[in-house]
C-alpha cells in the first residue's frame, strides 16, 4: 500500500463513521505505546502504521480489545524488554 487514506480505513470501520475511526486509532496507538507490536511491516510514524493496520483489516472495532491478549508475549520477549529498559535507563 503506497499511500494510506481515510477512505481506506473507513471501508473497514464501516458506515463512514470518522468518530469510530478516530476512537479505534487512538485505542490502538495507546496499545503500541504500552509495548504492543505492529501487525504490519513498514517504517512510518505511529499514526500511519496504525492506520495501515486498520486499512489492512488487522485491527477492527471487534478485535482491538483482544489484540494484547491474543498476541501475548512469552517470557523471553518480556526478559528482552526488561534488559533493553535497564540499558536505556
Amino acid at each position: 500500500m503506497a499511500r494510506i487514506t481515510v477512505e481506506d480505513c473507513l471501508e473497514i470501520v464501516g458506515d463512514d463513521n470518522r468518530f469510530n475511526l478516530i476512537h479505534l486509532a487512538v485505542k490502538r496507538i495507546k496499545q503500541h505505546r504500552q509495548g504492543e507490536p505492529y501487525l504490519i511491516e513498514a517504517k512510518n510514524k505511529e499514526i500511519v502504521m496504525t492506520l495501515r493496520e486498520i486499512a489492512a483489516g488487522k485491527v477492527t472495532m471487534e478485535n482491538v480489545n483482544d489484540l494484547p491478549e491474543r498476541l501475548g508475549r512469552d517470557k523471553k520477549d518480556t526478559a528482552e524488554l526488561s534488559e533493553i529498559s535497564s540499558i536505556i535507563a
